[in-house]
């Protein structure tokens, strides 16, 4: 996925606990380290059918070289967190902040699992969207 952001806006963005760990990151560096994160789960399709809260999130994830797709309605958090949870990926999210940007829904996870914290970001024009690819942003910022 290639996005063209203003990354300094989007660091502006992003909670003072984060804004201090990244200190003196440049906007690249930033979003190497916390928005493309790669690592052994990874987002390959991502749909939402209807509306909060109603809506129906279908996501295909891969673990590694297992592929599976989750459909739950409801919130997109806590689907994905299930998912995870099933997959032998248990996180907790310890902090979320979500704030629109004007290159769309910047989300900011702090995520734990195992005894070792996390963060991870995302933009996306869906605010449900950018919350899925936050968390696997912060679970494979875990794998390093």
């Amino acid at each position: 996925m290639t996005l063209t952001i203003d990354t300094h806006a989007f660091i502006a963005a992003a909670p003072k606990g984060l804004r201090t760990e990244c200190g003196e990151l440049t906007p690249a560096e930033f979003f190497d380290r916390y928005c493309d994160v790669t690592g052994s789960v990874t987002l390959s399709d991502w749909a939402c059918a209807g509306r909060a809260p109603n809506a129906v999130f279908t996501a295909t994830l891969e673990f590694g070289d297992r592929p599976r797709t989750v459909v739950a309605a409801g919130s997109p958090v806590a689907a994905l967190t299930s998912a995870l949870y099933e997959e032998g990926y248990p996180v907790e999210i310890l902090q979320f902040h979500q704030r629109r940007t004007e290159a769309g829904t910047a989300t900011f996870v702090q995520c734990e699992s195992h005894g070792r914290r996390g963060w991870g970001a995302a933009v996306a024009d869906d605010s449900a969207e950018s919350s899925v690819r936050a968390m696997i942003a912060g679970i494979n910022q875990l794998d390093r």
